[in-house]
C-alpha cells in the first residue's frame, strides 16, 4: 500500500480493515506501522489506537498480527512517556480466547512496559493487572499471571506487596487453567522478590500448588522449586522444597515424574552436592531410571550425566551404574538409545580406571544393540570414549566392534564410523591402520549408498593429511587408479571424485604423473547409461 498523505492513509486503512476479505484486513494490520508513521505520534494516539480498539477483528490470525505489531509501537506513539497509551488495546488482546493471541499480546505488553517510566508503570500498568485479575472471564486471569514479573523491581514497596497479594489470589483460583498459569509464572516472579518476601508469601502457595489435584499444575513444581532454592534459607530448602521434589518423583501422574527427570541437573545444582548424593540420587534419579513409563526413563537417562556431575564417584558406582546396566536391557529402544547417547559422558566423573571397569562393558553391550538408533548414538560418542579409556583399551576392546559396524546394514551407522576413522587412525598410527583398517576404508568407496562413497573420499583426504602426501601417493592413489577401469560407471565416477579430493594435497609433479593421466583417461571414456 503506497501512503501519500495522512488522509489517504487513514482512508485506505479504514477501507481495508472493514473489507469482507480477511486477507485484505490482515494486510492492512501488517502495514499499520506505516500508517502510524505517516500520521505521527499525536494522531496515532488520538485516532489510530482508538479506531483499532473499536474495530477489533474476530479473526485470530488478524488479532495475532495486531498483537505482534503493537510491541513495536512505542516510538510511533511518542516514546516511553506515551507508551502507556498502548496498554488499553493490548489489554483487550490479552483477554481473547485464542491462546496464541493472548501469549503474543502478553509478550508485546511486557515489551512496552519495560520502556515505560516507573511512575507510569505504577499508575497505568498496575491498574491493568488489577482489572485482569478481578475479571470474571478466566482468560483475563490467565493473561494476568504472565505480567507480574515485568518491571516488578521498579514498583514502590506498597505496590509490590499488592502485586504479590494479587498473584497469590491467582494461585488460589478455582479454575485449574488459572492455577496452572500462575504456577508456570511462579518461579520467574519469585526470582524478582527479596528472599524474605519469597519465603513468607510465595513458598506457602508453592507447597499448595505442588499438591494440587490437577497434574498440569503439579508439573510446574520442580521448575519452581529450583527457582525458590536460590532465594530461601537452607532450612526451608531442606525441610520444605526438597521433600516436595522427592514426592514429585513418585507422583501418580507420569507427566509430573517426567518433569522431575527433565530437570535433574538443575535440581542437583540447586540442592548442592551433599543433598544430590544423599537424597536426590536415591529418591529421584534411581526411581526415575526404573520407572514404569518409557518416556520417564528416557528423559531421566538423557539427564543422568548432568546429575552425575554433582554426585560422589562412590555413589555413582554403587547406585547409578547398576541402574544404567539395567536400562541397557530395557525393552524400549528409545530408552536404550537415550542411555547410549550419555553413558560415556558419566565416565569423567568416575576416573579412568573405574570407567574402564564399570562403563566399558556397558558401552560394548550397547555398541552391539539390535537397534540402529542405539548403535548410532554410541558411535557418536566414540571420541569421548577414546578420551576416557585411552588408545590401548580402545584398540583391544572396541576395535573389533568398530570393524563389525563398518558393514552395518544401516548406512547412517556406517557413515558415523567413517567420520570417526581419521581420529582413530591418527592415534593408532600408520602401521596399525594399514594392517587393520585400510581395506575397510577402501571398501567404503564401493558402497551401494552414495553418501557413504562420498564420505569415504573425504575420509581419504583427512587420512592423507594425518599420514602425509607421500603415504597417500604410495597407498591410496594406486587403489583409486585401479577403479577407473571398473565395469560399473559409479565406481569410475567415485575414483574421479577421490582424485579431485586428493589433488589439492599433491605436488605439481604428482599431479602431472598420477592424477592427470587418470582424469584424462576417464575423460576419454564414452559411457552410455540405459534407463
Amino acid at each position: 500500500m503506497e501512503v501519500d498523505g495522512d488522509v489517504n492513509a487513514v482512508a485506505v486503512l479504514v477501507d481495508e480493515l472493514r473489507h469482507d476479505d480477511p486477507k485484505l484486513r490482515l494486510q492492512a494490520i501488517k502495514k499499520v506501522q506505516v500508517i502510524a508513521s505517516a500520521l505521527g505520534p499525536q494522531r496515532t494516539r488520538e485516532e489510530l489506537l482508538p479506531f483499532l480498539n473499536e474495530t477489533l477483528d474476530d479473526d485470530d490470525e488478524i488479532l495475532l498480527a495486531l498483537a505482534q505489531e503493537l510491541g513495536e509501537f512505542v516510538d510511533l506513539v511518542g516514546g516511553p512517556l506515551n507508551a502507556y497509551h498502548l496498554l488499553s488495546l493490548l489489554e483487550s488482546l490479552v483477554a481473547v480466547d485464542e491462546a496464541s493471541v493472548r501469549d503474543t499480546a502478553c509478550k508485546s505488553m511486557c515489551k512496552v512496559v519495560r520502556q515505560m517510566t516507573p511512575e507510569h508503570i505504577t499508575e497505568h500498568f498496575v491498574a491493568v493487572v488489577r482489572r485482569l485479575v478481578t475479571r470474571e472471564w478466566y482468560t483475563s486471569r490467565i493473561a494476568a499471571s504472565g505480567l507480574f514479573q515485568v518491571s516488578y523491581d521498579q514498583l514502590p514497596p506498597a505496590t509490590q506487596a499488592e502485586m504479590r497479594a494479587m498473584f497469590i489470589q491467582l494461585c488460589r483460583d478455582d479454575l485449574p487453567l488459572v492455577r496452572k498459569a500462575a504456577a508456570t509464572a511462579l518461579g520467574g516472579f519469585a526470582s524478582m522478590m527479596d528472599p524474605a518476601s519469597a519465603t513468607a508469601e510465595i513458598v506457602p502457595d508453592f507447597l499448595t500448588l505442588a499438591s494440587d489435584r490437577q497434574d498440569s499444575v503439579r508439573c510446574q513444581t520442580v521448575e519452581n522449586a529450583v527457582a525458590l532454592a536460590a532465594l530461601v534459607p537452607v532450612d526451608v530448602k531442606l525441610n520444605q522444597l526438597l521433600p516436595v521434589v522427592c514426592a514429585a518423583a513418585k507422583d501418580s501422574a507420569w507427566r509430573v515424574r517426567w518433569s522431575v527427570g527433565n530437570k535433574l541437573p538443575e535440581i542437583c545444582a540447586a540442592m548442592g552436592p551433599d543433598l544430590a548424593t544423599s537424597v536426590i540420587c536415591d529418591q529421584c534419579l534411581i526411581p526415575l531410571l526404573g520407572d514404569s513409563e518409557a518416556e520417564v526413563k528416557t528423559v531421566a537417562a538423557s539427564r543422568a550425566h548432568g546429575a552425575a556431575q554433582h554426585m560422589s564417584p562412590a555413589h555413582l558406582v554403587a547406585k547409578v551404574v547398576p541402574a544404567c546396566v539395567t536400562l541397557a536391557r530395557d525393552p524400549s529402544e528409545h530408552v536404550r538409545a537415550s542411555l547410549a547417547s550419555v553413558v560415556m559422558k558419566i565416565a569423567p566423573f568416575l576416573g579412568r580406571d573405574v570407567a574402564v571397569q564399570h562403563l566399558l562393558p556397558l558401552f560394548l553391550q550397547l555398541l552391539s544393540d539390535e537397534s540402529s538408533e542405539v548403535r548410532l548414538n554410541i558411535i557418536s560418542n566414540l571420541e569421548k570414549v577414546n578420551d576416557v579409556v585411552g588408545i590401548d583399551q580402545l584398540s583391544q576392546s572396541l576395535l573389533p566392534a568398530i570393524v563389525q559396524l563398518a558393514e552395518d546394514r544401516q548406512w547412517r551407522v556406517r557413515l558415523a564410523i567413517i567420520e570417526f576413522i581419521p581420529t582413530l587412525a591418527s592415534q593408532l598410527g600408520v602401521t596399525y591402520f594399514e594392517e587393520h583398517l585400510m581395506e575397510m576404508c577402501m571398501g567404503w568407496l564401493c558402497d551401494v549408498v552414495f553418501s557413504i562413497r562420498e564420505a569415504a573420499t573425504l575420509n581419504l583426504h583427512r587420512l592423507a593429511q594425518h599420514f602425509g602426501v607421500a603415504w597417500a601417493h604410495a597407498h591410496v592413489l594406486p587403489r583409486i587408479a585401479s577403479m577407473h577401469v571398473n565395469a560399473n560407471y559409479l565406481y569410475r565416477m567415485i575414483s574421479l571424485h577421490a582424485a579431485k579430493v586428493l589433488a589439492p594435497l599433491m605436488s605439481t609433479d604428482q599431479l602431472q604423473h598420477s592424477i592427470l593421466p587418470l582424469v584424462l583417461q576417464l575423460a576419454s571414456v564414452r559411457h552410455r547409461m540405459y534407463l
